[in-house]
């Protein structure tokens, strides 16, 4: 087996993927490439450690810019993604976490030191949002919602991973009710007008389920107003509700929650600067 110089590896991958990445972001691809399959990381990159190179792992390689010049996102590759500091897996069943959903479940933490919790997330997906609250809150108790079979498969998978016990069940949140009341409730339910799909990539539009996505143009609130309403009935007194939302829809976020009575509405933007999430109080 030969070797190869990490840093010459990562300019081979890089140089590959330019035809559609920017420079920066291939090379930042190229480092993730060896951290997953060579377990080579940054500090060892920095050393330009060699890699063991064999014609097998040149196939292996070629294989992967393939897959990433066919705008299949990185994370379904590598299977995998670290989403507030755990390891999740990733691919076609759910969206792929955002660092945007990491900020909210930090903004929940840090609002909520008190004890055994009754926690619902609708819309888990992946189940990033339950597991990590359920590993970083004070002893909650925790269920969380969706209505693909698939998303909820994966979910599974995830709180197993993880070591967490969660309880998972399929709804729909448009036609059905919850039977319980929580403490708090949190959703990052589909929010994107149908007519951005145009603006979007194609990493996104081929390889993530469109019904976790896209919400009809004329209702871009649709599911944010359903949850409210079963949130006001469903929340205990002094209960919190938090969403992850659409940044132009900041505004109309506040009227809504107002509107349905909810006190103690507070907007937050995200590192971006972004109108990204809000909670509010049930009275």
């Amino acid at each position: 087996m030969q070797t190869i110089p990490s840093k010459d590896l990562v300019t081979f991958i890089a140089t590959r993927l330019e035809s559609i990445y920017d420079p920066r972001e291939a090379m930042n691809i190229g480092r993730e490439i060896l951290r997953h399959f060579y377990q080579i990381d940054r500090l060892q990159l920095s050393m330009n450690e060699p890699v063991g190179f064999a014609k097998s792992e040149e196939e292996k390689v070629l294989q992967i810019i393939k897959r990433l010049l066919a705008k299949e996102p990185l994370q379904h590759i590598v299977g995998s993604i670290e989403f507030y500091g755990l390891e999740f897996k990733v691919d076609t069943r759910a969206l792929i976490p955002r660092p945007e959903t990491e900020e909210l479940v930090d903004w929940i933490i840090t609002n909520h030191p008190e004890p055994a919790l009754k926690v619902l997330d609708i819309g888990t997906g992946t189940g990033c949002i339950p597991v990590a609250l359920a590993k970083n809150l004070n002893t909650p108790s925790i269920a969380a919602l969706d209505i693909s079979k698939e998303a909820l498969a994966l979910a599974h998978e995830n709180a197993r991973l993880n070591e967490i016990n969660i309880d998972f069940q399929q709804l729909n949140v448009l036609e059905e009710t919850l039977t319980e009341s929580y403490d708090l409730i949190v959703s990052n339910p589909p929010y994107i007008p149908e007519a951005d799909k145009r603006l979007m990539s194609a990493n996104v539009l081929d390889y993530e389920p469109d019904l976790a996505l896209f919400v009809p143009d004329q209702e871009p609130l649709l599911f944010y107003d359903r949850i409210a309403m079963l949130a006001s009935d469903s929340l205990t007194f002094g209960g919190t509700l938090y969403f992850e939302i659409h940044e132009a829809y900041g505004s109309a976020m506040i009227d809504l929650l107002t509107d349905k009575g909810f006190i103690h509405v507070e907007l937050k933007q995200d590192l971006q600067g972004k109108d990204r999430m809000i909670k509010a109080v049930k009275p």
